[in-house]
């Protein structure tokens, strides 16, 4: 027989901890009227979530509505689980001489994850734009059937 699950909230230090130990997560933005969610690599460092995507309809939705939030989660069963979402807004990164060092912060952070990211011997080469989401605000939820 199974314990009944307890829902909480994650304290703050749980939500940041969650994120920042996992790289991909949804991201979840409006477009065409609709919200549309879609798997991204991401990488926390500080207040920013880095990422990256290939040109395209989600980069023009984003152009023209910026919010954003970001789910990542950890799954262990239907009744025990840890979730949680960060709001924000995107930024595109440019390589412009007004943009290059927040370009060099960009890259580093991805390639802390992905070390061959805008490389030759990149595994998804088409993935050229780099973005970086400033956190608003962070929540999280679990649930567990544990004692």
């Amino acid at each position: 027989m199974s314990s009944r699950p307890r829902f909480s909230d994650l304290v703050p230090d749980e939500a940041e901890a969650l994120l920042a130990r996992h790289h991909i997560g949804r991201l979840a933005f409006t477009h065409g009227g609709h919200v549309d969610v879609e798997p991204i690599h991401y990488v926390r460092q500080g207040e920013w979530v880095y990422c990256r995507t290939a040109p395209g309809t989600k980069l023009t939705a984003l152009g023209e509505r910026p919010w954003v939030a970001l789910e990542v989660d950890e799954i262990e069963g239907p009744f025990d689980w840890r979730s949680v979402v960060a709001h924000g807004t995107v930024y595109v990164v440019g390589d412009g001489p007004d943009q290059r060092a927040i370009h060099a912060e960009a890259l580093a952070a991805i390639r802390a994850f992905q070390p061959d990211a805008l490389t030759g011997q990149d595994p998804a080469p088409e993935r050229t734009v780099l973005l970086r989401i400033h956190i608003r605000a962070l929540t999280g939820r679990a649930a567990t059937t544990r004692t």
